[in-house]
């Protein structure tokens, strides 16, 4: 993981607005959210492993899924998982009959991140600060 340092940090928005602004721009609420937090993520690239950059909010008046909740901005950062390129040992069965886990472990799930994706991920930063202040 690699934080950002910005501006939008501690900024306060009404998430339906915030969510109108960012899907166009390549965003989506990302897995992982819960009634009082979640992420935007902006998916930066897919090559043997994938690169996110990460807008954590968190709610500050209302559950995630009511409307009219406005939440706070967290430090962005950028988030990078390596696949693995062979079996997974671990994958198994599941505690329900017939069931079974399909996705492989990450390799490196806080796998170093590449110098394009960090300049990458600072200019994504830059984009936030002029559309969101």
């Amino acid at each position: 993981m690699y934080k950002i340092p910005s501006q939008i940090e501690g900024e306060h928005f009404e998430l339906y607005k915030l969510e109108q602004m960012l899907k166009p721009i390549g965003y989506s609420i990302g897995g992982g959210w819960d009634y009082d937090h979640g992420f935007f993520d902006f998916k930066m690239a897919d090559d043997d492993g994938y690169h996110f950059l990460r807008l954590p909010f968190s709610s500050i008046e209302g559950a995630l899924d009511t409307d009219g909740t406005i939440v706070e901005l967290g430090t962005p950062f950028i988030l990078t998982h390596v696949y693995q390129n062979d079996l997974d040992d671990f994958a198994g069965i599941g505690n329900v009959s017939a069931s079974f886990d399909q996705f492989a472990e990450p390799k490196d799930e806080d796998a170093d991140i590449p110098k394009k994706y960090v300049d990458f991920g600072k200019e994504l930063v830059r984009e936030l600060e002029q559309i969101l202040l």
